[in-house]
Protein backbone atom coordinates (compact mmCIF):
# COMPACT_ATOMS: atom_id res chain seq x y z
CA UNK A 1 0.00 0.00 0.00
CA UNK A 2 1.41 3.46 -1.06
CA UNK A 3 1.93 6.09 1.54
CA UNK A 4 -0.45 9.39 1.34
CA UNK A 5 1.30 12.53 -0.39
CA UNK A 6 1.12 15.53 2.44
CA UNK A 7 1.89 19.18 2.55
CA UNK A 8 4.50 20.94 5.24
CA UNK A 9 0.70 21.90 6.43
CA UNK A 10 -0.16 17.75 7.18
CA UNK A 11 -2.98 18.58 4.63
CA UNK A 12 -3.35 15.08 2.34
CA UNK A 13 -3.12 15.99 -1.21
CA UNK A 14 -5.09 13.06 -3.13
CA UNK A 15 -6.93 15.43 -5.90
CA UNK A 16 -5.06 16.10 -9.38
CA UNK A 17 -6.46 18.82 -12.02
CA UNK A 18 -5.19 18.24 -15.16
CA UNK A 19 -6.01 20.93 -18.07
CA UNK A 20 -5.71 19.19 -21.02
CA UNK A 21 -6.11 22.22 -23.71
CA UNK A 22 -6.19 25.51 -23.31
CA UNK A 23 -8.91 25.85 -26.20
CA UNK A 24 -12.45 26.74 -25.99
CA UNK A 25 -15.63 27.24 -27.69
CA UNK A 26 -17.09 29.88 -25.46
CA UNK A 27 -15.80 33.27 -24.25
CA UNK A 28 -16.95 33.84 -21.16
CA UNK A 29 -16.75 37.11 -19.83
CA UNK A 30 -15.09 36.19 -16.40
CA UNK A 31 -12.51 33.58 -17.88
CA UNK A 32 -11.16 35.43 -21.25
CA UNK A 33 -11.06 38.83 -22.90
CA UNK A 34 -13.85 39.28 -25.77
CA UNK A 35 -10.68 38.26 -28.41
CA UNK A 36 -9.97 35.32 -26.22
CA UNK A 37 -6.37 34.16 -25.33
CA UNK A 38 -3.23 33.66 -27.38
CA UNK A 39 -3.11 29.91 -28.01
CA UNK A 40 -0.41 27.89 -27.14
CA UNK A 41 0.84 25.86 -30.03
CA UNK A 42 0.42 22.22 -31.00
CA UNK A 43 3.76 21.84 -29.89
CA UNK A 44 3.76 23.45 -26.39
CA UNK A 45 0.50 21.36 -25.39
CA UNK A 46 1.29 18.24 -23.85
CA UNK A 47 0.76 14.98 -25.73
CA UNK A 48 -1.87 12.41 -23.87
CA UNK A 49 0.88 9.92 -23.30
CA UNK A 50 2.82 12.73 -20.92
CA UNK A 51 -0.62 13.48 -19.26
CA UNK A 52 -1.07 9.88 -18.83
CA UNK A 53 2.52 9.80 -17.31
CA UNK A 54 1.52 12.44 -14.99
CA UNK A 55 -1.19 10.94 -13.89
CA UNK A 56 0.22 7.28 -13.54
CA UNK A 57 2.89 9.28 -11.09
CA UNK A 58 0.87 11.21 -8.97
CA UNK A 59 -1.59 7.90 -8.00
CA UNK A 60 1.75 6.12 -7.49
CA UNK A 61 2.32 8.94 -4.86
CA UNK A 62 -1.28 8.96 -3.09
CA UNK A 63 -2.99 10.80 -5.69
CA UNK A 64 -6.46 9.35 -6.10
CA UNK A 65 -9.23 11.48 -7.72
CA UNK A 66 -8.29 13.28 -11.32
CA UNK A 67 -10.04 15.51 -12.81
CA UNK A 68 -10.10 16.79 -16.59
CA UNK A 69 -10.92 20.45 -17.00
CA UNK A 70 -9.50 22.82 -20.17
CA UNK A 71 -10.33 25.32 -21.64
CA UNK A 72 -13.22 22.78 -22.81
CA UNK A 73 -11.78 19.73 -22.46
CA UNK A 74 -14.28 17.82 -24.94
CA UNK A 75 -12.73 20.05 -27.65
CA UNK A 76 -9.45 18.03 -28.28
CA UNK A 77 -9.06 16.00 -30.53
CA UNK A 78 -8.54 12.35 -29.22
CA UNK A 79 -10.13 12.71 -26.03
CA UNK A 80 -12.66 9.88 -25.65
CA UNK A 81 -9.69 7.31 -26.11
CA UNK A 82 -7.72 9.34 -23.48
CA UNK A 83 -10.04 9.12 -21.05
CA UNK A 84 -10.78 4.98 -21.42
CA UNK A 85 -6.71 4.86 -20.98
CA UNK A 86 -6.90 7.55 -17.62
CA UNK A 87 -9.88 5.34 -16.27
CA UNK A 88 -7.85 1.76 -16.25
CA UNK A 89 -5.07 3.15 -14.46
CA UNK A 90 -4.15 1.65 -11.56
CA UNK A 91 -4.70 3.25 -7.76
CA UNK A 92 -7.32 5.84 -9.67
CA UNK A 93 -10.60 5.57 -7.39
CA UNK A 94 -12.94 8.64 -8.95
CA UNK A 95 -12.30 10.33 -12.90
CA UNK A 96 -14.63 13.20 -13.39
CA UNK A 97 -14.78 16.08 -16.03
CA UNK A 98 -15.85 19.80 -15.91
CA UNK A 99 -17.46 21.04 -19.19
CA UNK A 100 -19.24 23.65 -20.79
CA UNK A 101 -22.04 21.46 -21.85
CA UNK A 102 -21.88 22.20 -25.42
CA UNK A 103 -21.02 18.76 -26.89
CA UNK A 104 -22.62 16.21 -23.97
CA UNK A 105 -25.74 15.69 -26.22
CA UNK A 106 -22.81 13.75 -28.74
CA UNK A 107 -20.65 12.72 -25.69
CA UNK A 108 -22.70 12.08 -22.67
CA UNK A 109 -23.24 8.33 -24.08
CA UNK A 110 -19.38 7.57 -24.36
CA UNK A 111 -18.27 9.36 -21.10
CA UNK A 112 -20.75 7.19 -19.33
CA UNK A 113 -19.22 3.68 -20.99
CA UNK A 114 -15.80 4.99 -19.98
CA UNK A 115 -16.32 5.36 -16.84
CA UNK A 116 -16.81 8.86 -15.82
CA UNK A 117 -17.77 8.90 -12.46
CA UNK A 118 -19.54 12.99 -12.49
CA UNK A 119 -19.60 15.61 -14.64
CA UNK A 120 -19.05 18.89 -13.38
CA UNK A 121 -21.09 21.30 -15.99
CA UNK A 122 -20.71 25.69 -16.20
CA UNK A 123 -23.89 27.36 -16.54
CA UNK A 124 -24.05 30.51 -15.34
CA UNK A 125 -28.09 31.34 -16.63
CA UNK A 126 -31.51 30.06 -17.37
CA UNK A 127 -32.27 32.61 -20.12
CA UNK A 128 -30.84 32.12 -23.44
CA UNK A 129 -30.59 35.49 -24.66
CA UNK A 130 -28.07 36.04 -21.37
CA UNK A 131 -26.43 32.97 -22.20
CA UNK A 132 -25.13 34.39 -25.54
CA UNK A 133 -24.13 37.68 -23.96
CA UNK A 134 -22.27 35.51 -20.62
CA UNK A 135 -20.60 33.00 -23.54
CA UNK A 136 -20.24 36.10 -26.53
CA UNK A 137 -20.25 32.76 -28.50
CA UNK A 138 -22.10 30.01 -27.15
CA UNK A 139 -25.91 29.13 -27.88
CA UNK A 140 -28.12 27.67 -24.74
CA UNK A 141 -30.30 24.85 -25.68
CA UNK A 142 -27.74 22.75 -27.11
CA UNK A 143 -26.16 23.19 -23.58
CA UNK A 144 -29.43 22.35 -21.66
CA UNK A 145 -30.81 19.81 -24.11
CA UNK A 146 -26.92 17.85 -23.04
CA UNK A 147 -27.31 18.30 -19.29
CA UNK A 148 -30.92 16.52 -19.47
CA UNK A 149 -29.49 13.94 -22.14
CA UNK A 150 -26.53 13.20 -19.70
CA UNK A 151 -28.81 12.88 -16.23
CA UNK A 152 -31.08 10.77 -18.30
CA UNK A 153 -28.34 8.27 -19.00
CA UNK A 154 -27.49 8.46 -15.06
CA UNK A 155 -24.15 10.33 -15.35
CA UNK A 156 -23.96 12.59 -11.86
CA UNK A 157 -24.21 16.38 -12.20
CA UNK A 158 -22.77 19.36 -10.41
CA UNK A 159 -23.65 22.46 -12.61
CA UNK A 160 -21.77 25.28 -11.56
CA UNK A 161 -22.83 28.91 -11.82
CA UNK A 162 -20.56 31.57 -11.41
CA UNK A 163 -22.61 34.23 -9.48
CA UNK A 164 -21.65 38.15 -10.76
CA UNK A 165 -23.56 40.75 -9.33
CA UNK A 166 -25.84 42.73 -11.93
CA UNK A 167 -25.30 39.96 -14.61
CA UNK A 168 -26.99 36.69 -13.32
CA UNK A 169 -27.38 37.40 -9.30
CA UNK A 170 -30.73 37.64 -10.13
CA UNK A 171 -31.09 34.23 -11.29
CA UNK A 172 -29.85 32.43 -7.95
CA UNK A 173 -33.63 31.40 -6.93
CA UNK A 174 -34.18 30.02 -10.46
CA UNK A 175 -30.77 28.13 -9.88
CA UNK A 176 -31.95 27.11 -6.06
CA UNK A 177 -35.04 25.37 -7.42
CA UNK A 178 -33.89 23.09 -10.16
CA UNK A 179 -32.91 20.59 -7.06
CA UNK A 180 -36.37 20.64 -6.28
CA UNK A 181 -36.91 18.56 -10.10
CA UNK A 182 -33.61 17.16 -10.54
CA UNK A 183 -30.87 14.75 -8.65
CA UNK A 184 -28.30 17.44 -9.41
CA UNK A 185 -25.66 19.46 -7.12
CA UNK A 186 -26.53 22.83 -8.10
CA UNK A 187 -23.84 25.18 -6.87
CA UNK A 188 -22.69 28.79 -6.71
CA UNK A 189 -19.31 30.50 -6.48
CA UNK A 190 -18.03 33.20 -5.58
CA UNK A 191 -16.59 35.55 -8.86
CA UNK A 192 -13.24 35.50 -8.46
CA UNK A 193 -10.77 38.12 -9.35
CA UNK A 194 -9.48 37.79 -13.11
CA UNK A 195 -7.00 40.30 -14.94
CA UNK A 196 -9.66 42.84 -16.00
CA UNK A 197 -10.18 43.60 -12.72
CA UNK A 198 -13.90 43.57 -12.55
CA UNK A 199 -13.79 41.65 -8.83
CA UNK A 200 -15.67 44.62 -6.73
CA UNK A 201 -18.20 45.18 -9.49
CA UNK A 202 -19.56 41.66 -10.12
CA UNK A 203 -18.49 40.17 -6.57
CA UNK A 204 -21.35 38.75 -4.44
CA UNK A 205 -20.51 36.95 -1.18
CA UNK A 206 -20.52 33.68 -0.66
CA UNK A 207 -23.02 34.30 2.57
CA UNK A 208 -24.71 36.83 0.67
CA UNK A 209 -26.06 33.77 -1.66
CA UNK A 210 -26.86 32.26 1.24
CA UNK A 211 -28.95 34.66 2.68
CA UNK A 212 -31.02 35.38 -0.84
CA UNK A 213 -31.57 31.29 -1.64
CA UNK A 214 -32.70 30.89 2.75
CA UNK A 215 -35.31 33.74 2.56
CA UNK A 216 -36.96 31.87 -0.20
CA UNK A 217 -36.46 28.40 0.40
CA UNK A 218 -34.99 27.68 4.31
CA UNK A 219 -31.55 25.48 4.00
CA UNK A 220 -30.39 22.58 6.21
CA UNK A 221 -26.88 21.72 6.13
CA UNK A 222 -25.79 18.59 4.82
CA UNK A 223 -22.25 16.75 5.55
CA UNK A 224 -22.06 14.19 2.74
CA UNK A 225 -18.82 12.31 2.03
CA UNK A 226 -20.68 11.92 -2.05
CA UNK A 227 -20.62 16.14 -1.85
CA UNK A 228 -16.84 16.27 -0.09
CA UNK A 229 -14.80 19.36 -1.84
CA UNK A 230 -14.99 22.99 -1.37
CA UNK A 231 -18.17 24.07 -1.04
CA UNK A 232 -20.38 24.02 1.60
CA UNK A 233 -23.27 21.99 1.12
CA UNK A 234 -27.41 22.50 2.21
CA UNK A 235 -30.58 21.11 0.93
CA UNK A 236 -33.99 22.54 0.54
CA UNK A 237 -36.56 20.47 2.27
CA UNK A 238 -37.96 17.56 0.12
CA UNK A 239 -35.68 18.71 -2.82
CA UNK A 240 -33.87 15.75 -4.70
CA UNK A 241 -30.62 17.33 -4.89
CA UNK A 242 -28.72 19.18 -3.19
CA UNK A 243 -26.83 23.18 -3.40
CA UNK A 244 -23.51 23.76 -2.84
CA UNK A 245 -21.61 27.56 -1.80
CA UNK A 246 -17.96 27.78 -2.93
CA UNK A 247 -16.70 31.04 -1.11
CA UNK A 248 -13.16 31.02 -2.53
CA UNK A 249 -12.50 34.55 -1.25
CA UNK A 250 -14.66 35.59 1.28
CA UNK A 251 -14.08 32.58 3.46
CA UNK A 252 -11.68 30.60 2.31
CA UNK A 253 -11.32 26.69 2.55
CA UNK A 254 -7.35 26.62 2.07
CA UNK A 255 -7.16 24.90 5.39
CA UNK A 256 -8.61 21.81 3.72
CA UNK A 257 -7.55 21.77 0.36
CA UNK A 258 -6.30 18.59 -1.18
CA UNK A 259 -5.13 19.63 -4.91
CA UNK A 260 -2.39 20.32 -7.11
CA UNK A 261 -2.95 21.59 -10.87
CA UNK A 262 -0.98 20.84 -14.09
CA UNK A 263 -1.46 23.18 -16.90
CA UNK A 264 -2.05 22.00 -20.50
CA UNK A 265 1.80 22.59 -21.27
CA UNK A 266 3.02 20.91 -17.92
CA UNK A 267 3.14 23.52 -15.46
CA UNK A 268 2.54 22.33 -12.47
CA UNK A 269 0.75 24.76 -9.65
CA UNK A 270 -0.12 23.52 -5.95
CA UNK A 271 -2.78 26.67 -5.39
CA UNK A 272 -4.91 28.32 -8.35
CA UNK A 273 -4.07 31.56 -7.35
CA UNK A 274 0.14 30.38 -7.33
CA UNK A 275 2.35 33.38 -9.15
CA UNK A 276 4.74 29.93 -9.14
CA UNK A 277 4.96 27.13 -11.11
CA UNK A 278 7.09 24.30 -11.70
CA UNK A 279 7.63 23.04 -15.19
CA UNK A 280 7.41 19.04 -15.61
CA UNK A 281 8.24 18.82 -19.39
CA UNK A 282 12.07 18.44 -18.96
CA UNK A 283 11.18 15.88 -16.79
CA UNK A 284 8.50 14.02 -19.53
CA UNK A 285 10.60 14.83 -22.43
CA UNK A 286 12.93 11.84 -20.99
CA UNK A 287 10.90 9.71 -19.31
CA UNK A 288 12.26 10.67 -16.43
CA UNK A 289 9.58 9.32 -13.77
CA UNK A 290 12.22 9.54 -10.42
CA UNK A 291 12.88 13.13 -11.74
CA UNK A 292 9.69 13.54 -12.15
CA UNK A 293 8.09 12.37 -8.77
CA UNK A 294 10.57 14.40 -7.19
CA UNK A 295 9.38 17.44 -8.62
CA UNK A 296 5.46 16.80 -7.66
CA UNK A 297 6.38 16.12 -3.99
CA UNK A 298 8.72 19.08 -4.25
CA UNK A 299 5.67 21.35 -5.74
CA UNK A 300 3.45 19.84 -2.83
CA UNK A 301 5.93 20.71 -0.10
CA UNK A 302 5.93 24.52 -1.22
CA UNK A 303 1.91 24.97 -1.13
CA UNK A 304 1.29 27.74 0.53
CA UNK A 305 -0.63 27.34 3.66
CA UNK A 306 -3.21 29.66 2.44
CA UNK A 307 -3.76 32.13 -0.81
CA UNK A 308 -3.59 35.97 -0.02
CA UNK A 309 -6.62 36.81 -3.29
CA UNK A 310 -9.81 38.04 -1.64
CA UNK A 311 -12.16 41.13 -0.73
CA UNK A 312 -10.50 44.13 -1.24
CA UNK A 313 -6.88 43.49 -1.76
CA UNK A 314 -5.79 43.95 -5.57
CA UNK A 315 -3.84 40.60 -6.04
CA UNK A 316 -4.60 38.70 -9.32
CA UNK A 317 -3.72 35.25 -10.75
CA UNK A 318 -1.04 35.73 -13.26
CA UNK A 319 -3.09 33.88 -16.22
CA UNK A 320 -7.11 33.94 -17.09
CA UNK A 321 -8.67 31.19 -15.75
CA UNK A 322 -8.84 28.47 -19.26
CA UNK A 323 -4.96 28.79 -18.87
CA UNK A 324 -4.99 27.65 -15.79
CA UNK A 325 -8.04 25.11 -15.76
CA UNK A 326 -10.16 26.56 -13.27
Amino acid sequence: MMNPLYDRYQRRINYLRLSITDRCNFRCIYCMPSAGVDKCTHGDILSYEKFLMISETALSLGVEKIRITGGEPLVRKGILPFLDQLSSLQGLKQLVLTTNGFNLLQMAGSLREIGIQRLNVSLDTLKPSRFESITRIGTFEPVWNGILHADSLGLPLKLNMVVMKGINDDEIIDFAALTLKYNWSVRFIEYMPNSDGSQQERGLSADDIYQRINAIYPLEKIDSHELAGPASNYRINGARGSIGIISALSCSFCSSCNRIRVTSTGMMRNCLFADSETDLRPYLEVSDREGLKAAIKSNVDKKPRRHHVGWGNNHSPALHMSKVGG
